[in-house]
């Protein structure tokens, strides 16, 4: 199993200059190119100070003058927000700056905070079907000469300009959670992400599960898997038991902005109460120490031997968290020293 990074800048109050903030995320990614990490990925996301990165292509290309060893992938581009002309485009000059390095993660979105601003009265399932009639035309554009009648999208015959530097595309990969999800990356040929959230280790066999079931009904090469999954080695106990109340917050937030529900000022939410993040029974910090890859060095080899076990091809550490910025890079850290070494190279 190889090892990924999974990062973005996050905001919490107004207070925080945002270059401090991209310094910060830099300084992340410098200590997984430093490492044996395979990836770095970014996502998109638009007016939230929560998850702050409204074109991933640019952090990419930044990353790619800074870095020499890692790949760079989005994770992920929102594809019903792109005309598929666009986004063939824009990830074939992205893979040319980068020297071939690009890999293109896609999903549906999943904020309606966001579709209502950018598309709105888009679904979940209309955005789903976007995504699809969008992904499967990215191939087709970069080899050239694709004309397209579609359910949203049609046009004559367009070539990717330019073209990318990896002679098929940079590899992709696409969101996936429910069985129809897997089955169309399958079918597709492309890699799947899966993203259990807080919900342990039930899901994490399940989405396994969806994914094998879907290349059991298909011929031909096994696509790769990858989990996202909110990761924190600790010193010790005292250490873990922070970063798991860091981590009750940043979950009570992430589904306030989820349900959509709360006023929203200068891209920041309502502050939640203390006491209501306390009373949330499935945020609590037994629920998440038991069902986040959150421990003591031992604790979190453990765990992953077992995500390993199930087939998973790559864990991305996912360090949005609300931590501070010293304590994320010392989890990272020891993640790196003490933790991969157990996985091999």
């Amino acid at each position: 199993m190889e090892f990924s990074l999974f990062a973005h800048m996050e905001r919490l109050n107004p207070e925080q200059p945002h270059a401090d903030l991209y310094a910060e995320f830099l300084d992340l990614c410098a200590i997984a190119d430093a490492s044996p990490m395979r990836a770095i990925w970014t996502g998109e996301h638009h007016g939230m100070e929560f998850t702050i990165a409204p074109n991933p292509f640019i952090t990419i290309t930044d990353l790619a003058r800074r870095t020499k060893n890692v790949r760079l992938g989005t994770g992920t581009i929102v594809a019903p927000f792109w005309h598929p002309i666009k986004l063939a485009g824009e990830a074939a000059m992205t893979d040319l700056v980068t020297d071939g390095r690009l890999e293109l993660g896609i999903a549906r979105g999943a904020y309606s905070y966001e579709y209502e601003r950018l598309s709105p009265g888009l679904d979940a399932w209309v955005a789903g079907q976007k995504m699809r009639e969008t992904a499967t035309l990215l191939r087709p554009l970069w080899a050239g000469d694709c004309a397209h009648e579609g359910t949203y999208f049609s046009f004559p015959s367009t070539t990717s300009s330019p073209k990318p530097a990896q002679p098929d595309g940079p590899p992709i990969w696409v969101a996936a959670r429910d069985p129809n999800s897997h089955e169309f990356a399958v079918k597709s040929g492309f890699n799947v992400q899966v993203t259990p959230l807080w919900q342990g280790d039930d899901e994490i066999r399940s989405l396994m599960e969806k994914f094998n079931a879907a290349c059991a009904a298909h011929d031909g090469p096994r696509p790769k898997i990858m989990i996202l999954h909110h990761t924190y080695v600790g010193r010790d106990e005292a250490d873990v038991d922070a970063a798991v109340k860091d981590l009750c917050r940043y979950y009570a937030y992430f589904g306030a902005w989820f349900q959509n529900k709360k006023p929203v000022t200068q891209g920041l939410i309502e502050t939640i109460p203390q006491a209501d993040i306390d009373a949330h029974p499935m945020y609590s910090p037994a629920a998440l120490r038991r069902d986040l890859t959150v421990g003591t060095k031992q604790e979190i080899i453990d765990r992953l031997k077992r995500i390993e076990d199930l087939g998973y091809d790559e864990f991305s550490y996912w360090v949005d968290s609300g931590m501070t910025s010293a304590r994320k890079k010392d989890g990272l850290a020891r993640f790196i020293d003490e933790v991969m070494p157990a996985f091999g190279k």
